[in-house]
């Protein structure tokens, strides 16, 4: 039998090896911690799907697609993609990665590639690489997240003037929630940190915590607009009223007026300014267009604003730009804040739009 002594350089071959495995495992594990984000650029990242080198089969036509958040409504998406002739969809967003391009890609169909930029700094929106790629999109869809991302990262940058040069060319442009906050004339960029709610809004409209946003994109038939998104399910058309007093007693314009389009519902505008409703569950455009300054409207007080006429649009609707004229509307209300209070007929109505 071996003596203890004779066993001893086989027990420190086993200890080394048991050593030199530990030792290796742990390289590797830390190597997976540290490996390089493939997608990292500087400033933002970068992600794609498909064929870029595929031609794009047909030809691009110009549009808008103003979709108010929450599940697409994918026949206003397959309409958007006709318009960028099944070529290729740009994606920005400044949070998220991969999921609208695969949507556009796997769930929807019908285009060559598409790829997404995700935004963390200003200095992108300068990148030769970035602006390339803006440049060469047969369609740019906006995605949502955090507005004020997109205020500080793209407002009066070669991206902000790209993506206007996009649709003067004829390109189709489309966003959801905070992608569509930023398509009006005019915009609320929750500058703040935070989300304003209608009752805040209407209590204070001339406050700090309304932070309208303009000089931005310049979208055809949006001129005189500011747009809204979440609106029924979020109980928004107290802000937007809001809204629309602020930017016409600041503007001092009576020709303003607000889009709300609830979650799963998109409003799509051709070339001539023919806009017609997609939803996927019975969902509302909302037209506010009071042609007049509110009866008071002041720092520091509640907003009164008596009979603003709101419009609603479903599938069924067609509003027509730049009149704003509307056919066979869903609903015609006239609707009252009084002492910063929606009246309570409207905000019911406005709720059970959306059960």
């Amino acid at each position: 039998m071996p003596s203890p002594l004779s066993r001893r350089p086989f027990l420190q071959r086993c200890a080394l090896l048991i050593l030199t495995l530990a030792a290796t495992a742990g390289a590797l594990a830390a190597g997976e911690r540290t490996a390089p984000d493939a997608s990292r650029r500087d400033g933002y990242r970068y992600f794609e799907i498909g064929d870029l080198k595929a031609a794009r089969p047909g030809d691009t036509e110009a549009g808008l697609m103003l979709v108010g958040g929450g599940d697409w409504p994918h026949d206003a998406f397959r309409w958007m993609i006709e318009k960028a002739g099944h070529g290729r969809i740009v994606i920005l967003r400044a949070s998220g990665t991969v999921e609208a391009q695969d949507e556009f890609f796997n769930d929807i169909g019908g285009i060559t590639a598409a790829q997404t930029l995700v935004f963390d700094d200003r200095r992108a929106a300068s990148d030769p690489e970035v602006l390339r790629i803006v440049r060469e999109a047969d369609g740019i869809f906006l995605a949502g997240g955090d507005q004020s991302n997109y205020v500080r990262f793209w407002k009066g940058t070669p991206l902000n003037e790209a993506l206007d040069a996009h649709v003067r060319a004829g390109k189709p442009i489309g966003g959801t929630s905070a992608g569509l906050a930023i398509l009006g004339a005019f915009a609320y960029g929750a500058m703040d940190g935070g989300s304003i709610v209608s009752t805040t809004a209407m209590q204070d409209p001339a406050g700090s915590e309304v932070t309208l946003v303009g000089d931005f994109l310049h979208m055809p038939y949006l001129q005189n607009v500011i747009t809204d998104s979440h609106f029924g399910e979020r109980d928004r058309l107290g802000r937007l009223i809001a809204f629309v007093a602020r930017l016409s007693a600041e503007q001092r314009r009576a020709d303003l007026a607000g889009i709300g389009i609830d979650e799963y519902t998109a409003l799509c505008i051709d070339a001539d300014g023919v806009a017609r409703v997609h939803s996927g569950d019975g969902g509302h455009v909302w037209l506010v267009r009071p042609q007049r300054q509110a009866d008071v409207f002041a720092a520091g007080k509640p907003l009164t604003f008596r009979g603003v006429p709101v419009i609603g649009l479903d599938t069924g609707s067609v509003l027509r730009f730049p009149a704003f004229t509307v056919e066979h509307p869903a609903f015609e209300r006239r609707v009252d804040v009084v002492d910063g209070v929606l009246n309570d007929a409207a905000r019911t109505a406005s709720l059970e739009s959306n059960p």
